[in-house]
């Protein structure tokens, strides 16, 4: 047996898959009950270049930061908005 039960459109982009599947039932299209899980170790995260406008002494602040954990400035940073985000996401602060 198949884990597809019904044939799937040709996509001519993500987007517009991701407009199909926002509508769409799954289960009408794979039987679940035969997924296997995966893993994709090799598998990197998209990237986007953003231009960040910083004052020139907290730049100066994070590439010593850096330097002294001898890390790219630019890791350093991802590693501490990553780190916020988490925080802020998952562990927000109790009301007092």
């Amino acid at each position: 047996m198949s884990f597809i039960k019904k044939k799937l459109p040709k996509f001519k982009n993500e987007d517009e898959e991701r407009e199909f599947w926002a509508t769409h039932d799954t289960t009408k299209y794979f039987d679940w009950s035969k997924a296997k899980n995966v893993t994709f170790p090799n598998l990197k995260p998209s990237v986007k270049t953003i231009s960040l406008r910083l004052p020139k002494s907290m730049l100066e602040e994070l590439k010593l930061l850096a330097n002294k954990r001898d890390v790219p400035y630019q890791s350093l940073l991802k590693v501490f908005l990553a780190e916020k985000i988490e925080e802020t996401l998952y562990h927000p602060p109790h009301p007092a």
